[in-house]
């Protein structure tokens, strides 16, 4: 029976770590079952077995991280031997993240934080000498470098379990120093944040980018949404945010302008029927872009829902590696973070993304002459001019200005 090898599980993943096993060895193992949950360079998901038989040997330790085709467990029959491992196949150790606390600096020795005594007593111990800990707490500790065996469990036993994770992580960023003057820290980058370095150097290098912004008046959006707000809280509708109004808005402009949804393919523009709409999402490791598949065929509520259910999942790292690809055009909001206006970068192979500034409060002019309050927002357009010339991308971006000004339509 063949050995279990670190499955690739995206499209650009090329190692992975082995966050939890979900069984020990000894175990009965089926087809299907749950074997373990591995960390991407997207997300952490649960990956199943495809083999039937007893889980023997266990080459990769919980946090350990390999190389995508590496052995880490052997499943086999009754009576079957897994090989001898040699000096170079022992267990890969785990490897514990670093904080991301301060910016990358190259080529400058590793300046390490004093290290300080635990603030709890070690936890307890089973009597097979393995700490009792929970598979979440221990996933937990694993993402955020926490040594197990400092920690007092506060569940049944002794047992640690997740908030007992999550109190050391907030004392370990308490007690990890600022950056004094004359310093620097060396921070290692996540898979992740590896991945976003690549795909961004990839993009603003070869990609022609221009820009393009508009003002619009926010001020039917905001209506609208007070309107939505007051329903009753057990309906969906409530639930309704600006960022929907502008999800469904930005969907809806490139059926109107449908040259938008395409990409640059050596020596041809690819055009989609589908508009996959990807969303940016902010999480501690970077940004992720998870995607809602045929938003086309969406109503606004239904866009809100998986909006809300995908930015939950990733993050959490409960994303599939499948649901973060295929997207035909991006929206990045960061209007939250108080940022007025802003120019992305394209995530490849898109041809455009928008970028939302904040709903600001403002005089404004009124068709009267008169100078009254009123709400703005900016929208910002970064086109790949391969795929996107200026009338086609001013096209879109009157079409996109007149469903934020007329939010209703959006309601149809």
């Amino acid at each position: 029976m063949p050995e279990i090898q670190m499955p690739k599980l995206s499209d650009t993943m090329t190692e992975g770590t082995l966050v939890s096993w979900k069984k020990k060895v000894g175990d009965q193992v089926n087809a299907g079952e749950i074997l373990a949950e591995i960390e991407t360079d997207k997300a952490t998901m649960e990956w199943e077995s495809t083999e039937d038989g007893i889980l023997q040997k266990i080459y990769v330790e919980e946090g350990g991280k390999v190389n995508v085709g590496e052995r880490i467990a052997f499943i086999g029959g009754a009576g079957e031997e897994a090989a001898e491992e040699t000096e170079t196949e022992k267990p890969a150790p785990a490897q514990a993240k670093e904080p991301e606390t301060a910016p990358l600096q190259q080529d400058i020795p590793e300046k390490k934080p004093p290290t300080k005594k635990a603030e709890t007593e070690p936890a307890e111990k089973s009597d097979g000498g393995r700490i009792k800990v929970s598979p979440l707490a221990r996933k937990i500790a694993a993402e955020k470098g926490i040594d197990l065996t400092s920690l007092k469990g506060s569940g049944p036993g002794g047992r640690i379990v997740e908030k007992d994770v999550e109190a050391a992580g907030t004392r370990t960023r308490a007690a990890v120093p600022a950056v004094s003057s004359g310093e620097t820290v060396r921070i290692n980058l996540t898979g992740m944040r590896k991945v976003i370095a690549e795909r961004l150097s990839s993009s603003l290098g070869p990609i022609p980018h221009f820009y393009l912004n508009i003002e619009v008046n926010a001020e039917p959006l905001m209506r609208i949404r007070a309107d939505l707000k007051s329903a009753s809280e057990e309906d969906d509708a409530a639930k309704i945010t600006i960022n929907d109004f502008i999800l469904k808005a930005a969907v809806v402009a490139a059926l109107r302008e449908p040259k938008v949804n395409a990409s640059f393919e050596r020596d041809a523009i690819v055009q989609y029927g589908d508009i996959n709409l990807a969303v940016a999402v902010a999480i501690d490791e970077g940004l992720v872009t998870p995607v809602i598949r045929q938003a086309q065929n969406k109503s606004l509520q239904e866009i809100s829902a998986a909006v809300k259910d995908l930015a939950h999942r990733a993050r959490n790292k409960r994303m599939k590696p499948e649901e973060f690809q295929g997207g035909t055009l991006t929206v990045s909001n960061l209007g939250s973070y108080g940022i007025d206006y802003f120019s992305a970068v394209i995530n490849p192979p898109q041809a455009i993304i928008l970028s939302i500034g904040a709903v600001v409060r403002q005089a404004v002019v009124n068709e009267s002459g008169a100078i009254v309050p009123g709400y703005r927002m900016k929208v910002g357009m970064s086109c790949d001019h391969r795929v996107v010339d200026g009338a086609i991308g001013a096209n879109y971006l009157k079409a996109l200005r007149q469903l934020l000004e007329n939010p209703a339509l959006l309601l149809l």
